[in-house]
């Protein structure tokens, strides 16, 4: 973190001003958090240093324990060797296992028993840090008039600051639990709390108020601002503009989505004039961002990659032109031997045991190069020109960025067992093993270069990998704009006002990136026939990026089939493989088997609030079901 936010008062001071104390009662006032004005807001210098410590509060999902699990929908598939990842009791429909009561290994990242703003990884967790956060934001907010030895610029980077994290730390919460209290002031600590649980939709109004005015508040680029010359070239973590608008738009999204609509109202469509709110803000980012007065651009695809992991510049830490919204890069290296471990079949590649592979069916949404999807994966397609007897062929270019399939050249340098070296995920084959290996028949290598095992010892230090996936990039918010201007204005022509491209040259953009085929005209006759591209484009571009558990929840396809599925592929290699080509190599019997099938219901459309905190008072209730 150090190198992107150069701090502008020291830590310390912060310790003094600030505890965590009330995080156990997240609604408690501490003794300690009580705020001295002639330290903390006397000027910017210190206010600014204030502030700062909000940035700590965001958990690294992506570094948070020794091995790391955020994708929780039908994408991902863990190994049977461990079951203390998170995405293993979501299987079993054991919701409560986000909590750290329940994960006696502490490696969730939205619950643990310790907590701290400081630089150690293993002590952030979302549920805590977020209340402590929002306190500390109106702690802020409400000693802003003490601000007086201060501009006015700099007066307003601190309340845009401010108000940001307060709208994101709600949003944070309500996407997983629903409507909850909106805390915009600060809470006595002697006062009875009745505080009710508000609508999704009463939530979603008061976040978008804060994002709103902080993205008013806020530059473009910290660099081009008086206090931001300050720590030149040290300023790409802090909240501006861009990242406020992308939040405000996703807010605004969500809140017309099918899920989060019906909660509010009843009706389990889309809510048009969120989705035109939507459209609107994330209009104006992609305006703002497309003619240059923001610092944000696409990353070329050849080095696509760098929006998740650099490798050879020490601590260089990954997101390029594109990634919009990170939080710090905490320990680098101390956690990466691990993450990109995870992804290989241990004892050939790694020796970590615990292995995340792909699902087979979530590969299924990867088509053609010509941008047309896939039907059915045992049949072949003319009109695609999908070959069951060579799956691997004329795909979309995303899949070899993302995934290793059979035959795929894994071992650069010295391979113990020369059988090895070439990817075994036939049937039968070496990769493949339910308890350490891939359960799937695919290998997940879109955070990982290909040399990352440990006889190329890709992963290790003196290579300086460096993984950590981004809340919000710039191919996000394209997403987001093209689905909001698609439900907005009822046509995949459909815009916003303040932005020239449609929902579906917004999708094309993206396409074109990656050297796919744009969207076929038999998808774009009407809204029905082009939302399932949408969602079929935003699984493929923002895949295992953490995003599929909360797309398929908001759209209220969740519990029901094929989503509640997750499949391996089986096949056979024909006669004549050629380690040299395997894109063209034959496969034999090709068919996918489930592996296991999700058992939900409606209640598993949002997590369970701890007991402890929904008993804290009668008007906290717990969420339907549990």
């Amino acid at each position: 973190m150090k190198k992107y936010i150069k701090p502008l008062l020291l830590l310390c001071v912060l310790g003094t001003v600030c505890g965590l104390g009330g995080c156990k009662r997240f609604l408690d006032r501490e003794p300690q958090s009580i705020v001295s004005a002639e330290n903390a807001f006397k000027n910017f210098t210190n206010f600014q240093g204030f502030t700062e410590e909000l940035y700590h509060c965001i958990p690294d999902f992506t570094n948070a324990y020794w091995t790391n699990c955020w994708n929780w929908g039908e994408d991902e598939i863990q190994g049977t060797v461990r079951d203390f990842h998170f995405v293993v009791k979501i299987d079993n429909g054991d919701f409560w296992g986000w909590q750290a009561q329940y994960d006696g290994w502490q490696a969730g990242w939205m619950d643990r028993n310790t907590t701290s703003t400081n630089d150690n990884r293993f002590n952030k967790s979302l549920w805590k840090l977020g209340w402590y956060g929002i306190r500390k934001c109106n702690m802020g907010l409400e000693n802003m008039e003490k601000l007086t030895d201060a501009t006015q610029e700099e007066k307003d980077l601190i309340k845009g600051q401010l108000l940001f994290f307060r709208g994101w730390f709600h949003f944070m919460f309500i996407q997983y639990f629903g409507g909850l209290p909106y805390i915009d002031k600060v809470l006595p600590g002697d006062e009875k709390l009745t505080l009710p649980r508000l609508k999704y939709s009463e939530c979603a109004d008061k976040a978008g108020a804060d994002f709103a005015e902080a993205a008013r508040l806020l530059p473009t680029n910290w660099d081009n601002t008086t206090a931001g010359k300050r720590t030149l070239g040290k300023n790409q973590l802090r909240i501006n503009k861009i990242m406020a608008l992308g939040y405000l738009g996703k807010n605004y999204l969500w809140a017309g989505s099918p899920l989060m609509n019906y909660v509010s109202t009843g009706n389990k469509t889309y809510n048009v004039e969120y989705c035109k709110k939507a459209a609107t803000a994330l209009g104006e980012l992609l305006q703002l961002c497309e003619v240059g007065e923001a610092p944000y651009k696409l990353q070329e695809f050849a080095k696509y990659y760098n929006n998740f992991y650099t490798t050879g510049q020490n601590f260089a830490m990954p997101g390029g032109t594109e990634a919009i919204f990170r939080g710090p890069y905490y320990a680098a290296h101390q956690s990466t031997y691990n993450t990109a471990a995870q992804y290989g079949p241990t004892g050939i590649l790694v020796d970590e045991s615990i292995t995340f592979a792909p699902t087979a069916n979530y590969v299924d949404y990867y088509g053609m190069a010509n941008g047309l999807p896939i039907k059915d994966i045992t049949k072949a397609d003319a009109e695609s020109g999908y070959d069951p007897q060579y799956p691997w062929r004329n795909r979309d270019p995303r899949f070899y960025n993302d995934f290793v399939y059979d035959g795929v050249k894994c071992i650069q340098g010295t391979a113990p067992v020369e059988s090895n070296r070439y990817a075994n995920l036939f049937t039968g084959g070496t990769y493949r093993d339910v308890s350490t290996g891939s359960r799937t028949g695919y290998l997940l290598y879109k955070f990982i270069p290909i040399t990352s095992n440990k006889h190329d010892q890709g992963y290790s230090y003196d290579k300086g990998l460096n993984i950590h996936v981004p809340y919000m990039r710039l191919a996000d918010a394209y997403l987001m704009y093209a689905e909001a201007a698609a439900q907005g204005y009822g046509s995949p022509a459909g815009k916003s006002t303040n932005y020239g491209k449609t929902a579906l040259e917004a999708i094309n953009v993206l396409r074109d990136r990656a050297g796919a085929g744009h969207v076929a005209a038999q998808f774009t006759g009407s809204l029905e026939s082009f939302m399932p591209e949408v969602r079929r484009e935003r699984a493929v571009e923002l895949s295992f990026e953490g995003h599929r558990f909360n797309d398929l929840r908001r759209w209220m396809l969740f519990i029901d089939a094929p989503y509640t599925l997750k499949k391996s592929v089986e096949f056979d290699r024909a006669p004549g493989f050629n380690p040299a080509d395997p894109k063209n190599n034959r496969v034999l019997n090709l068919r996918e088997v489930t592996i296991l099938e999700r058992k939900f219901t409606e209640k598993h459309y949002w997590l369970p609030l701890k007991n402890a905190d929904a008993n804290l008072y009668i008007e906290f209730k717990q969420n339907p079901g549990w």
